[in-house]
């Protein structure tokens, strides 16, 4: 049960995480305005909706990250 458990978190974390990598500018410069970047600019401020973009991308990397070594442990 626990690794189904694991495996649905885990899936559920990589799309989370596609999501975010794909509304980041690849220039560093904010939120792409193809996914609402307006919007989330005049909400956030355009600094803060980057570093939020940014800081929720490394939490899902890092919970990414700790949940495959889990997995691992508790299927290997």
């Amino acid at each position: 049960m626990l690794p189904t458990l694991l495996s649905v978190i885990i899936a559920i974390i990589c799309v989370l995480l596609m999501g975010a990598v794909l509304i980041q500018n690849p220039k560093g410069g904010g939120i792409d305005s193809t996914f609402g970047g307006n919007q989330a600019n005049q909400l956030f401020g355009a600094s803060k909706s980057t570093d939020f973009i940014e800081k929720a991308t490394w939490i899902l990397v890092s919970a990414l990250f700790a949940l495959c070594i889990i997995m691992a442990i508790v299927v290997g």
